[in-house]
């Protein structure tokens, strides 16, 4: 481990050659206990990465106590969704300001004391205020966790270390939904929030007696940045959020938000370019690297979460799972992603090269959607299973190279800020993967059913005149209401493999682009 390498004598003295000697294979920052320190961080990541999916399954019973509308009620997803993409980033600026230990305590704390008031709220708007702030909090802790990690590990073990945060940030996802589910069914919604607050305590007792902290440097605010990005970032998860609500474009009200986010897009996108303090350091935008896994980012983000948000409600409506058994059918998913993460981290230390693992990932990924895309009411379990779990294998391929590569021509000064930007793209991706899925899944079962029931005529049945139902009144509606029933079955199942293939198409798209990356330096042994 790497609290071996750092006890050495002299371990990390610039070489008598003013600094041409290579690194030594040393980690940053050191630790007393490296095993401890792991389990602290990765427990604060895996808390937030679960909470952005866990409470979707309580939704329906917080609008019935918090007394909501089914329109008001997504505000208890939407202001933790903007809060969140609104101060993220700026995690690099409090690192440097407050010193990242102070920053990631207090990042930690808060989030679960807005938990805690989430359980113990009695209306909407405390619910929309408090998760806000648990948004707030939650949006430091996943760009934190990953520079921590990084910055106490020594460099022949990032990739397994990236590895393992990856790790939680994809199975996190996975377990919300079941994780909610059943706390919902067995006690009450509010402990969706309560879990988060003994093992939130349990997480900042170990934070605050392993984690360091890098030096703080003196950086100036850029207000006019941060007042930009943070519009532009609100105005486009206003736009996902509400679009399909207010029927996109045919309401002033969508016109209005991409209006906005164009905007102040356009102006960051100056202001960053050409100010003597941006918010973020120029040299970032010019590796290509980095830029390019940002890049890819939003493809992941767009092909995992959107995919995560489809096959719940297609398992349960359509082929009749409960919510546990939803969970059980996902969960290889996780160990396809547990698999090829640190089979990547092995290969790349090796050194096979990273781009190709990326364009393996993407393949495997898109060969997976290509099966899903294929899929009829017939299907059983296994093909869940299996396609999950290849898509799994995928993803592992992809993230883990992805982020070495991003990281690896990276100061260190410039990681928390570069890991803030990473996340805020898979954010970001997510946000617009999901929106565009569920607006393209809707439409498409209403154009459909359409088609269908075009189709089903009295010729079709021989055995009923489907024209006389009339005539057996009640006994007949029900009849009529059982066609129809299965004609809407067939219609989603119809646009869910569409949705599918869509995004098959999206992640063969991404494969040229590894061109463009440069080979990352190899790890260390």
């Amino acid at each position: 481990m790497a609290s071996a390498a750092q006890g050495r004598p002299g371990a990390g003295k610039p070489g008598a050659a003013g600094g041409a000697a290579p690194p030594a294979d040393i980690a940053q920052l050191p630790v007393r206990n490296h095993i401890l320190l792991i389990i602290g961080v990765m427990t604060a990541s895996l808390l937030q990465v679960l909470d952005i999916t866990i409470a979707n399954v309580a939704i329906p019973h917080m609008q019935s106590t918090l007394g909501a509308s089914p329109d008001t009620i997504s505000w208890v997803l939407t202001s933790y969704i903007i809060a969140s993409a609104v101060a993220m980033p700026i995690t690099g600026w409090l690192a440097d300001r407050v010193g990242s230990r102070r920053l990631f305590l207090i990042s930690v704390t808060l989030f679960v004391l807005a938990s805690m008031l989430c359980g113990m709220a009695q209306n909407l708007e405390e619910m929309v205020l408090f998760r806000a702030l648990q948004g707030v909090g939650g949006a430091f802790i996943a760009p934190l966790s990953q520079s921590s990690l990084l910055d106490t590990t020594r460099p022949s073990r990032q990739p397994q270390i990236i590895a393992l945060w990856g790790m939680g940030v994809m199975i996190g996802p996975i377990l919300g939904p079941v994780l909610g589910g059943y706390l919902t069914e067995t006690m009450s919604w509010r402990w969706v929030f309560f879990v988060n607050v003994p093992v939130g305590m349990v997480c900042i007792a170990i934070l605050l007696s392993e984690l360091p902290s890098r030096p703080i440097r003196r950086r100036r605010f850029d207000l006019f940045g941060f007042s930009m990005i943070g519009l532009a970032l609100a105005s486009l998860q206003l736009l996902l959020d509400r679009g399909n609500v207010v029927d996109w474009f045919t309401s002033m009200e969508s016109w209005i938000y991409t209006g906005l986010t164009i905007s102040a897009a356009w102006v960051a996108v100056i202001h960053l370019s050409t100010a003597s303090n941006p918010l973020f350091e120029r040299r970032l935008f010019a590796d290509v690297n980095f830029v390019i896994a940002l890049v890819f980012m939003v493809v992941v983000g767009v092909v995992m979460f959107a995919t995560m948000a489809l096959l719940p409600p297609m398992l349960q409506q359509l082929f009749g799972y409960d919510v546990i058994d939803t969970g059980l059918v996902l969960m290889p998913r996780g160990v396809g992603v547990l698999v090829s993460m640190q089979l990547s981290g092995l290969l790349m230390k090796r050194g096979v090269d990273a781009r190709w693992l990326v364009a393996l990932g993407f393949l495997t990924g898109a060969w997976s959607l290509h099966e899903m895309a294929a899929w009829s009411l017939e299907a059983d379990r296994m093909h869940f299973i299996i396609t999950g779990l290849v898509q799994g294998l995928g993803i592992g391929l992809v993230f883990i190279p992805l982020n070495a590569t991003a990281f690896s021509t990276l100061p260190p000064h410039l990681r928390t800020d570069g890991s803030s930007l990473l996340n805020l793209m898979r954010s970001v991706g997510s946000s617009i993967g999901i929106s565009v899925v569920m607006t393209l899944l809707a439409r498409g079962i209403q154009r459909n059913h359409e088609q269908l029931a075009a189709h089903v005529t009295p010729q079709l049945s021989t055995a009923l005149d489907l024209s006389s139902l009339d005539r057996f009144q009640q006994y007949g509606q029900a009849a009529l209401s059982v066609a129809d029933m299965e004609v809407t079955r067939q219609a989603a199942m119809i646009a869910y493999l569409n949705d599918f293939e869509m995004m098959k198409w999206l992640s063969l798209a991404a494969v040229p682009l590894v061109l463009l990356m440069r080979k990352s330096p190899r790890y260390g042994r």
